[in-house]
């Protein structure tokens, strides 16, 4: 965005995508972001400003004196953060507007949904210890390529796979860090699907009867470099959930890329990788609750390759849009900050998706 499509029709057109001027105002009314209009008149006129200065790289003076310049408002830049802070629900509630709107068609009868999480650094010390954090928990749906759903935390929330709430009938397509027993059985109980990757030890793995099951040594057994069975996996809440378990072999090539970077890791850490851990790098695991009578081991599979969707959906908001450490620590500020970039990302996906499938962009590819 740049200041003059937030003086031409361009703005008004936005207006219109977020509810129209009324529902606007009604909007910063009830989230309390705009309570007077004695410094600025109108909330359109507060969201102007606040764009304005979450997506250029002007800082707060900068921004005050471009607004005071074109005649939009007059206010100091110690006014613009104060307000700037009491923002972050409005701007919350306009996302959540759009992310409505954009409420995309099941595909086949059942919406796909990529589960991942995407940070950015706080300002100051912390970040540069590394430890200080924003983290976007977000829900990527497909078939039409748009985010769904985001949730705001700090470094301390950890990622989680009912963080966001189900949409009955959705697969639910997530990493190995989601592979959390509990959370699946909170997924499945409120009507959705999951495909989720596995490592050899990140789960209690169990027979029917409550025994250990030896996945490794399943491995080593596989018939033709593949397994599709029932599995039990063991829950700290409540009986074994039984799944469904695909593993395949993967090429010599991606095999040893696996293992060296089990080493690595292994270095990093300042211990020896086992044998266990190089013999599974050798596999690529998945547990889902979808039917074989439905979806074949090959149908698992080719779902799960979806997921690299949403890291494009992550490469937009970062260096399309430009999400990158929202300045100062106070979440009060920062939490604006991120979600005026949330915002202005799917006001403008439709234009991004025409750029991408432009044939220039198909031929710099």
């Amino acid at each position: 965005m740049t200041p003059d499509s937030l003086l031409n029709d361009d703005w008004n057109r936005t207006m219109e995508r977020l509810g129209g001027a009324e529902a606007l105002a009604a909007g910063a009314r009830d989230t309390q972001a705009f309570a007077w209009g004695r410094k600025i008149p109108t909330p359109m006129v507060l969201l102007r400003l606040v764009l304005a200065y979450c997506l250029g790289e002007w800082g707060l003076r900068s921004t005050t004196a471009w607004a005071t310049a074109i005649g939009l408002v007059d206010i100091s830049n110690v006014a613009l953060l104060y307000r700037l802070r009491r923002c972050g629900d409005w701007l919350a509630l306009l996302v959540g507007h759009l992310l409505a709107m954009k409420a995309p068609k099941q595909c086949h009868g059942r919406l796909i949904r990529i589960l991942d999480a995407t940070s950015v650094p706080k300002a100051g010390c912390a970040a540069k210890r590394g430890n200080g954090l924003w983290r976007i928990h977000s829900a990527f749906d497909l078939p039409g390529e748009r985010f769904g759903h985001f949730v705001l935390t700090d470094e301390h929330e950890a990622e989680r796979l009912d963080r966001i709430p189900v949409v009955r009938g959705e697969i639910r397509l997530a990493d190995r860090v989601h592979l959390q027993p509990d959370r699946i059985a909170s997924v499945l109980h409120d009507g959705g699907d999951i495909v989720v990757r596995a490592g050899w030890k990140s789960a209690r793995w169990q027979q029917q009867n409550g025994e250990a099951f030896d996945l490794l040594d399943a491995l080593r057994n596989a018939v033709n470099g593949r397994i599709d069975q029932p599995v039990w996996i063991a829950r700290k809440h409540g009986p074994a959930l039984v799944l469904r378990l695909i593993a395949i072999r993967k090429s010599d090539a991606a095999a040893t890329e696996s293992r060296r970077k089990a080493r690595r890791q292994a270095q990093k850490d300042g211990c020896q990788v086992s044998q266990q851990t190089l013999a599974a790098a050798g596999w690529f695991i998945l547990v889902t609750s979808l039917a074989a009578a439905e979806f074949s081991a090959d149908d698992v599979l080719a779902l799960y390759r979806l997921r690299w969707r949403v890291e494009l959906g992550f490469k937009r908001l970062k260096s399309v849009i430009g999400l990158h450490g929202p300045p100062g620590t106070d979440e009060r500020s920062a939490r604006p900050y991120i979600l005026a970039h949330l915002l202005i990302l799917l006001l403008l996906e439709p234009s991004v998706d025409a750029l991408e499938d432009s044939p220039r962009s198909a031929c710099a590819v």
